[in-house]
């Protein structure tokens, strides 16, 4: 088992999210690998601060079986639509995998039948043009690539006197979608790119357009996957600061940035993500993560900074 199946699957074994057979793979792999186990205890400790901050605040309870229902179907589909590797490697199929996945999880067994099916019908139609009445096929709307038909972006640039962007993207050969920020073709696009281009600059070119649209929620999703995800501090610095205007008022912002600021690599991200939280610091979560960090952090500047920040805010009864 490789070292980055552990680490994609931590934050999932430490919910439990994992089936029983890939949680026993990851404790047998972590129980050998140094590395592993502490990428595991460090997301254990970052899990409790944020419970302990959770349950010193009134507000916060736990959330309803609903809502947990609610996020496993949409974490299930995110995993679903996440493509890594080459274009050649996204080919392989493994009929082994796939019958382990549909054997502990019905649902996704049904649901890639219907899906299947409606995929099915929606080839058909795309495929067979419309007929009008003088016998003659009429133009249908433009087709929007899927991730499967897209091997990488490679190139996206604005026009700075308007607001059309050109985005090179290579399937079998090279092809070039143009239109406003706002076009579905285009943010389809530019979220594949931030997601899984191969290229970091064509990732902080996506992620820096992206970042005029952060008020919409799949936009923000793709924000916190860069910053939670991407090996380019420039693009998760990018993401960060594109998400700072939602750290109030949206928990799931809140959580990344401070997952950043626990665990990112790159001091001058977890530095911004310090700054980030300063209006929010009375808030539970964020109080019991600030007080971990003035006790033990590595960084004597982030320590410094997490105890001036606790000492302006009014003690707990």
């Amino acid at each position: 088992m490789k070292c980055e199946w552990v680490r994609e699957n931590i934050v999932l074994s430490v919910y439990g999210e994992l089936a029983d057979d890939a949680r026993h793979e990851l404790e047998q792999h972590v129980a050998r690998c140094a590395d592993c186990a502490a990428e595991l205890k460090a997301e254990q400790e970052f899990h409790a601060l944020l419970e302990q901050g959770r349950a010193g605040d009134p507000l916060l309870g736990d959330p309803s079986p609903n809502l947990l229902a609610a996020s496993r179907m949409r974490l299930q589909e995110g995993l679903e639509t996440v493509k890594q590797g080459s274009f050649f490697s996204r080919l392989a199929f493994d009929p082994a995998n796939w019958l382990l996945q549909m054997k502990f999880s019905p649902a996704l067994a049904a649901a890639i039948l219907i899906f299947g099916f409606a995929g099915g019908l929606l080839t058909m139609h795309e495929i067979t043009p419309p007929i009008i009445a003088d016998g003659g096929p009429r133009p249908g709307p433009p087709t929007v690539p899927n991730d499967a038909s897209i091997a990488g972006i490679s190139s996206i640039v604005q026009d700075p006197n308007t607001n059309r962007v050109s985005i090179k993207y290579n399937t079998v050969s090279t092809q070039e979608a143009q239109g406003p920020l706002n076009d579905q073709k285009i943010q389809q696009l530019l979220l594949f790119a931030a997601r899984n281009n191969y290229n970091s600059g064509v990732r902080v070119d996506s992620v820096d357009l992206l970042a005029q649209r952060s008020g919409d929620l799949q936009v923000r999703e793709a924000l916190m996957y860069a910053l939670q995800n991407d090996t380019n501090p420039g693009v998760r610095l990018k993401s960060l600061d594109a998400l700072g205007n939602y750290v109030k008022n949206d928990t799931n912002v809140r959580d990344a940035v401070l997952r950043a600021l626990v665990s990112d690599g790159n001091s001058g991200v977890r530095i911004e993500a310090l700054r980030l939280i300063e209006p929010v610091k009375a808030d539970g979560s964020v109080r019991g993560v600030l007080m971990a960090l003035a006790a033990k952090d590595s960084s004597q500047y982030i320590k410094s900074q997490a105890r001036t920040m606790l000492a302006q805010l009014p003690e707990i009864d």
